[in-house]
C-alpha cells in the first residue's frame, strides 16, 4: 500500500499536511441528543424508535396510530428507566450489537444487509422488515442495514394506510 500525504487547508490555502500536524475528524458518524423517557412505567432500551411527547421528552413509537408514528429518533442507551434521560440518535449511522438489534427487530444476527427497516405496527418501539400492509396501519421508514450492526437512519414521515 502506499503512502500518501493528504491535503489540508491552511489560513485558506491548499497544502500537504505537514509532519507533526494531525487531522481532527469527528469522532462521532451521527447527530445525537438526550431525551427523557417519559413512559409510565416501561424501560426503553438500545435501538428503539421513539416519537417526543414534549420538550426532550419521549416514548416508544409505533405505527398503529398517528399519534406515535412520527420517529423522531433511535434510542443508543443499554436500557434506560421510566423518567430517567438516555442519548438517542436523530441522524446517520446508528451501532449496536447484533443481540440489541435482535432485541428490537426480532431477527437473530442481527441486521440484514440492504435490509429497508419500518416502525413496528405490533410492539411499541419495534422495528421490523415488513412494511405494514393493514388498513389503519403507518408505514414509516426507519432505516436501512449496512452491516450486522449497523443502519443508516433514514426516517421518512408516517403513510397512512
Amino acid at each position: 500500500m502506499a503512502t500518501r500525504i493528504p491535503l489540508v487547508i491552511v489560513n485558506g490555502k491548499i497544502e500537504q499536511l505537514q509532519a507533526g500536524d494531525s487531522i481532527n475528524v469527528p469522532a462521532s458518524q451521527y447527530s445525537q441528543d438526550v431525551f427523557t423517557n417519559a413512559e409510565s412505567s416501561a424501560a426503553i432500551v438500545a435501538g428503539m424508535a421513539v416519537y417526543l411527547t414534549a420538550a426532550n421528552a419521549a416514548k416508544r413509537a409505533q405505527a398503529n396510530a398517528a399519534a406515535t408514528a412520527l420517529v423522531a429518533a433511535l434510542w443508543q442507551d443499554a436500557s434506560t428507566s421510566a423518567g430517567n434521560t438516555g442519548n438517542v440518535i436523530t441522524d446517520g449511522r446508528v451501532s449496536l450489537t447484533t443481540a440489541q438489534w435482535d432485541a428490537v427487530a426480532g431477527t437473530s444476527g442481527g441486521l440484514t444487509f440492504g435490509t429497508v427497516y419500518y416502525l413496528d405496527p405490533a410492539t411499541p418501539g419495534n422495528i421490523t422488515a415488513t412494511a405494514p400492509t393493514t388498513v389503519g396501519q403507518l408505514v414509516v421508514q426507519v432505516g436501512i442495514a449496512i452491516s450486522t450492526t449497523d443502519m443508516d437512519l433514514i426516517l421518512s414521515q408516517p403513510i397512512l394506510l
